[in-house]
């Protein structure tokens, strides 16, 4: 039994605090060859792409070249 704000459980118990929300179990599988998997390794990439062009950007010299020159 709900009213405004508060609920009432099945034994008659008043609850004055926020009515909990429905839970909601993600059961995707995170391990493996999934889709998931697949989206993350793709952002990865791209952002590591993108991190080497913008490194040979500003320095002027590539991955390679600043390993050579330390």
């Amino acid at each position: 039994m709900t009213g405004k704000g508060f609920t009432i459980n099945e034994r008659g118990q008043l609850n004055r605090f926020a009515i909990e929300p429905k839970v909601y179990v993600d059961e995707t599988p995170r391990i493996g060859f999934t889709k998931y998997a697949e989206k993350l390794n793709g952002h990865l990439a791209m952002i590591g792409f993108v991190s080497l062009i913008a490194l040979e950007v500003f320095t002027g010299h590539g991955l390679i070249g600043l390993v050579t020159n330390l």
